[in-house]
Formats: C-alpha cells, sequence, structure tokens
C-alpha cells in the first residue's frame, strides 16, 4: 500500500482492532484510567481470533477481514458499557458502529487509486490466526500513535 500507491496512514499505528475510536483525557486522569483499563481487563477473558482475506469501506479503506467477528462484538460492547459506566464517556465519546478488522489503508488512499487496490486484494486469499491476550492503550505522540500501556486478560 504504502509504496505502490503512497498510502502510509495506517502505519502511523501498531496493527491492531480498534475497540474505541481515539479520545481525549487530561494527563492527570492517565493513572486512574490505567487502575479503571487494569480492573476491565483482568475481569475479561482471552479469545482466538481468525483472520480471512479482505474487505473495504468503499472508497478509501481496505483492511484484512476477521472471520469469527462476534468475540470481538461482545468485547466492544463491554468495553463501552465499562467506559460509559466506571469512566463517564459520554455518549459522543464512544465508538457507534463497529466492524472489527485490521486497517491496510485508509484516509490517504486516494479515491481514484481505490478500484486498483481493492482490484488486487478482493480475490487475495490470507488465513491467519491468532489468540487476543489482552487490550493496549494507544496514545498519540504528535505524528503517530503508539503503544501506552497493555492491560492482560485475568481468564
Amino acid at each position: 500500500m504504502a509504496s505502490k500507491y503512497g498510502a502510509r496512514h495506517a502505519l502511523k499505528s501498531p496493527p491492531h482492532i480498534t475497540l474505541q475510536m481515539p479520545f481525549r483525557r487530561p494527563n492527570d486522569e492517565e493513572s486512574i484510567m490505567i487502575q479503571k483499563l487494569e480492573s476491565f481487563a483482568s475481569q475479561q477473558s482471552g479469545m482466538d481470533i481468525w483472520l480471512s482475506g479482505f474487505g473495504c469501506f468503499s472508497p478509501r479503506v481496505l483492511y484484512v477481514d476477521i472471520a469469527n467477528p462476534e468475540p470481538i462484538i461482545q468485547k466492544f460492547n463491554d468495553l463501552r458499557k465499562f467506559l460509559k459506566e466506571e469512566m463517564n464517556f459520554s455518549k459522543k465519546d464512544l465508538s457507534g458502529k463497529f466492524h472489527p478488522h485490521i486497517t491496510l489503508a485508509t484516509r490517504d488512499l486516494k479515491k481514484e487509486d481505490f478500484p486498483a487496490a481493492w482490484s488486487g486484494f478482493k480475490s487475495r486469499e490470507y488465513e491467519t490466526e491468532f489468540q487476543s491476550r489482552g487490550i493496549t492503550l494507544l496514545k498519540h505522540n504528535g505524528k503517530l500513535w503508539e503503544v501506552f500501556q497493555t492491560f492482560q486478560w485475568g481468564v
């Protein structure tokens, strides 16, 4: 994507499945957030994730598709409830629609390049699996997203 189409935006963060859209919180709330996320994660169980093939959100996003999204959707719902109840996230702060995926190309994939890029991926076979062992909080450093803290699933 980066070399062929100049689409580098997805490289500004580690590969991930987004459970919560970016949000802002004051720095002085970080320690409380870390404690609460540790508590949340300790009550959650790990899950096997199967990646299979590719998908798109036309006209700019290409992604690796998830063959078994149900456990991730449940984790999303659990996290959403937790953020609302335990961390006072407003409805505006919370992620709305949710389609679990791993982004390959996004904002900077030009609309005119999308058909060719999608054509190269839509029939391509790709399958792998891994076990999710926790949740990671990313923090933007002004240029890219970095791992700020990882919380291991407890069960």
